[in-house]
């Protein structure tokens, strides 16, 4: 419980500092007024219509995509690590986040089926087709090996094509609209973009909630989950649906931020280990707390320009990984 409360308090602090920290700098207490007085009527106004417009139509709805991004990254790169058994897995080492970053920018470049539903259901098919292709890469072997190596060349083949897209067809701001996306932010996040990720986060705290025992069982390997009447392909390709689900409709909203879902689950595991129930939810409060984080510094960093937050993300994130790496092999 210590873990959850310093994690939600965690995340009141730096959603504070983000909402006030900016451009205009507001005081940190006047934002908590701003943000309150529409449920504690007995606060007065005592602060200019202009400063509560940048706190709600600019600042909150980032804040808020930041949390559920991060939550969706970092709970898609836990399941990924438990139900692969490889703690290297991610949704974009499955290929997934390239898949729905492809669809995305072909979406942009032919300014088809955007919106607040339509682009998240465009990343999600995206993300699942480059699943599906994964699967059939791996066959029927099961071979957690093959499937993250699948997952890989499909990731690949994915984001040359977006590539190919932005060169051959992008002309002037769909370029520019798909470069920014590509480099991943939440500058673009708007109040209308989010129910669809909130609706599919909650959805996946539940099933991961329900699921989290076979999940367990699945990580200790397939023949203890036959052992338990499991099966282990079905299970796992189940997981694997819901991690294109979720790692899609973040991927639509933010574009590309990368090594949150690698990263998040490992710092989890060491706060309170291994095990689904209290890996999961904590995952997801840890993502949404470092997104929001990242988010902040990336604003400041190079201010009053902007730093893309997955470029942040990556500067950091390479790194860590390298090092993560390299003490895998010492114990090897």
């Amino acid at each position: 419980m210590l873990v959850y409360a310093a994690l939600l308090v965690a995340l009141v602090v730096v959603g504070g500092l983000a909402i006030s920290l900016g451009s205009v700098r507001l005081p940190l207490g006047q934002v908590w007024r701003i943000v309150l007085e529409p449920v504690l009527p007995w606060i007065e106004p005592d602060w200019r219509p202009a400063r509560a417009a940048i706190v709600f139509d600019s600042r909150m709805p980032r804040v808020v995509g930041g949390v559920l991004v991060g939550a969706a990254l970092a709970l898609s790169g836990a399941i990924a690590q438990l139900v692969t058994g490889n703690p290297l897995a991610d949704p974009y080492l499955l290929g997934v986040s390239e898949g729905a970053g492809f669809a995305v920018s072909l979406t942009i470049v032919l300014g088809i089926g955007a919106g607040a539903v339509g682009l998240p259901l465009v990343a999600f098919l995206g993300g699942l087709t480059a699943l599906l292709i994964v699967l059939a890469v791996s066959g029927r072997s099961g071979s957690v090996t093959t499937l993250v190596l699948g997952g890989l060349a499909v990731g690949q083949v994915a984001f040359a094509m977006t590539s190919f897209v932005l060169h051959a067809f992008g002309t002037g701001d769909q370029a520019k609209q798909v470069m920014f996306w590509i480099s991943g932010g939440l500058g673009a996040v708007r109040w209308e973009s989010l129910p669809v990720p909130a609706a599919v986060l909650a959805l996946g705290l539940i099933a991961a909630a329900a699921s989290g025992r076979w999940m367990n069982v699945l990580h200790s390997g397939d023949d203890a989950a036959a052992a338990l009447g499991i099966n282990a392909r079905v299970f796992r390709t189940c997981c694997l649906v819901a991690i294109s689900l979720l790692a899609g409709t973040a991927v639509s909203v933010a574009g590309g931020i990368v090594f949150v879902g690698l990263l998040v689950p490992h710092a989890a595991t060491f706060l309170v280990g291994s095990e689904a129930h209290r890996l999961l939810p904590v995952s997801a409060l840890l993502g949404a707390v470092f997104l929001v984080l990242a988010d902040l510094v990336a604003r400041l960093v190079v201010a009053p320009s902007e730093l893309p937050v997955g470029v942040l993300t990556a500067l950091v994130g390479g790194p860590v990984f390298l090092v993560m790496l390299r003490r895998r092999r010492r114990i090897a």
